[in-house]
């Protein structure tokens, strides 16, 4: 007599059968889950700007990390979320880093990423030809006679505002008495300010500058890249506490920055489609505003120095914070990511 175990049904042994490959596929799922769990996850804030916006692309780039890339209006919001540990890294700018480091903020240098991306703007109809600065203060001189304020805006905080104050003191315009400072945070409102006439001159940042010159709502002025700063424009910067803890994370999202830069001085056409992307603006206003950017990985000590004596000169910053940039530009996670010296990268 046969057991009733000795011949299984086609139907249980289907059974049997799907039930072990879900079972496989089970395993596989959370071999996989397990795998993108092991892939830590790093928070990096970006500012809207033709420079800033390309770091969009710096996650894609990233190897051994999962980079979540936030986008907010001034490099100023992504510095506040940074010191708030929102996120862990941001891209800011020079001016920002020294500022910070005025109020006493944790804050570590770690790359550079773009320069650049500054100009100086006037109203369509204004009577000066570009780099007449003496013309300048003869035109200042004249609103000063009328009992008229001269307006000058720029977004508090930013790179371009700096350069401006540092092109001014240069041409012998003091810019905290000779003329009056309009704050206009977001730089997506510069062109209809100087539409409406609310400002005499404007520090754009690109690619709103190019906006304002193609739209015919300003022309160009200067470029102000001959005071302490020079075209230095962008930092990334961490807080000491994310180096002491995810080290690994801040030397492959340095990494992937020094990828970046190489990805933007080989394929325009992603730097342009991510300032597209991030603006709305049409992509021949975002070509234009490449050519006032340089793309650079290099942390400058030196300059970083005479922007912190530039910045107390102004009264933008109350110390003297040159011991702290010495301290806290760390240059290991460039040496490592691309095999150059100190020297070579800018210190």
């Amino acid at each position: 007599m046969q057991s009733q175990n000795s011949h299984r049904s086609p139907r249980s042994s289907g059974l049997r059968g799907l039930t072990l490959l879900l079972a496989f596929a089970a395993t596989l799922a959370a071999a996989g889950s397990a795998n993108a769990q092991d892939k830590p996850k790093f928070k990096m804030a970006y500012a809207k700007c033709a420079h800033c916006l390309s770091m969009a692309l710096v996650p894609g780039l990233a190897k051994n990390v999962d980079i979540e890339a936030i986008n907010f209006t001034a490099g100023s919001d992504a510095l506040t979320a940074l010191v708030s540990k929102g996120v862990d890294i941001a891209q800011v700018t020079y001016l920002s880093f020294v500022s910070g480091l005025d109020k006493g903020f944790d804050l570590v240098a770690v790359s550079g990423q773009v320069n650049g991306g500054s100009e100086i703007l006037v109203g369509k109809d204004t009577a000066l030809a570009p780099d007449d600065w003496a013309g300048l203060k003869k035109l200042i001189a004249q609103y000063k006679a009328q009992g008229k304020p001269f307006r000058v805006a720029a977004s508090r905080g930013n790179a371009q505002d700096l350069h401006m104050r540092g092109e001014m003191a240069l041409n012998g315009i003091n810019p905290n008495k000779d003329v009056q400072f309009i704050n206009i945070p977001n730089p997506a409102d510069h062109a209809a300010a100087l539409q409406r006439g609310e400002v005499e001159l404007i520090c754009s940042v690109e690619p709103f500058a190019s906006q304002i010159r193609m739209s015919g709502v300003g022309k160009h002025f200067s470029f102000p890249y001959k005071q302490a700063a020079g075209r230095l424009t962008n930092l990334i910067v961490t807080r000491s506490d994310v180096i002491k803890e995810h080290p690994a994370e801040v030397r492959e999202t340095v990494a992937a920055v020094v990828r970046l830069v190489a990805t933007l001085d080989n394929d325009k056409q992603a730097w342009v489609a991510s300032i597209v992307k991030g603006t709305g603006l049409d992509k021949a206003v975002a070509a234009e505003a490449i050519k006032n950017a340089w793309p650079d990985y290099k942390m400058y000590r030196k300059p970083t120095l005479a922007i912190a004596s530039m910045m107390k000169d102004l009264k933008y910053i109350s110390t003297d914070v040159s011991a702290q940039v010495d301290k806290n530009m760390d240059y290991s996670f460039l040496m490592a990511a691309t095999g150059k010296s100190k020297v070579e990268l800018g210190y």
